[in-house]
């Protein structure tokens, strides 16, 4: 009888295992999320969740990012801006917050051609600028033109996805464009452009933040304990091996040449950090400015989101 107990018992933890075995996380992706592209090339992830009977499917996103957030339809998401990370908290957006990229306030900045008579942001006044909407750049802007002592109000905010921007920006149908890394590297070592204003000095912080689906994040924490670790060890990587990661990155960029690549990496931190809720003063002045523009349809306290917190590393 105890024989035939054992059998059952071992029977029901195969059963259980093959079934986990069977199971595949669903990863979204986009172009700026470099650490996820690192190990979708290498292939590093899926073999530290294996013995976790784990497989991965990627999926890259260009547009409808926001909606896929908000739906759930994938497990771990796309690394997104802070500014960006609010909108899904507005839809109510079933999400679990499990990392954070420490501050890169340069990696965005508002740019001006280089023979524009524009000199600083008080001279936007009555300009256009080009912007993605919702954007951590529309934050940018929005506070750097506070800071001048302007609104929105004061200019004419022309919102464009970044390479209708760069494109309006171009042919200078727009006087500025508010815009992130790597769009930023490139316009300044391919064209002759000048920096306004970027983040830095309490603008724009410009975090990132990581999200997962809470029903996963609820029933697998090892996966996020995995995830996590492994976020953190490639993001100091990246800033350990400029130029190897500017090589690899560049083609799965767009072809964008290496030196542009790791122009735009030294101003990104990389540092993968747990979420703490005490810690997201900035997430609310950017959720009461987008309130307060109409950008957002409620009023948030970012302290009401899920959060899961890693085990010390």
């Amino acid at each position: 009888m105890k024989l035939k107990k054992l059998i059952v018992a071992a029977s029901l933890l195969f059963a259980a295992a093959a079934a986990h075995a069977d199971q595949a996380i669903d990863i979204s992706y986009q172009r700026s999320s470099t650490l996820w592209i690192l190990l979708k090339q290498s292939g590093q992830l899926e073999e530290r969740l294996k013995p976790l009977g784990f497989s991965v499917n990627w999926h890259e996103f260009s547009t409808g990012l926001l909606s896929s957030l908000n739906a759930g339809s994938v497990d771990l998401h796309a690394d997104v801006a802070d500014a960006f990370a609010l909108f899904t908290q507005a839809a109510d957006a079933p999400l679990t917050y499990y990392a954070r990229e420490n501050p890169s306030s340069s990696a965005q900045a508002i740019i001006v051609q280089d023979n524009s008579p524009i000199h600083s942001v008080a001279d936007l006044k009555g300009k256009t600028v080009a912007v993605s909407k919702g954007s951590g750049s529309n934050f940018l802007l929005i506070s750097a033109l506070k800071k001048a002592g302007l609104t929105l109000a004061d200019i004419t905010p022309r919102y464009l996805e970044a390479p209708d921007g760069g494109a309006a920006f171009a042919n200078g149908s727009v006087d500025a464009w508010a815009i992130w890394d790597p769009f930023l590297a490139t316009q300044q070592r391919e064209h002759h452009v000048r920096v306004l204003a970027d983040g830095k000095d309490g603008v724009a912080n410009y975090n990132r933040f990581y999200l997962a689906t809470s029903t996963f994040a609820n029933a697998h924490p090892d996966v996020l304990q995995v995830t996590f670790d492994t976020l953190h060890e490639t993001g100091r990587w990246v800033k350990a091996h400029p130029q190897e990661a500017a090589q690899i990155l560049g083609p799965l960029w767009g072809n964008i040449p290496p030196a542009t690549v790791e122009l735009a990496n030294t101003r990104r931190s990389y540092d993968i950090v747990p979420v703490k809720v005490d810690e997201l003063a900035e997430q609310q002045r950017i959720a009461d400015t987008y309130y307060a523009a109409k950008l957002t349809p409620k009023p948030l306290k970012v302290s009401d989101i899920a959060v899961w917190t890693p085990k010390a590393q």
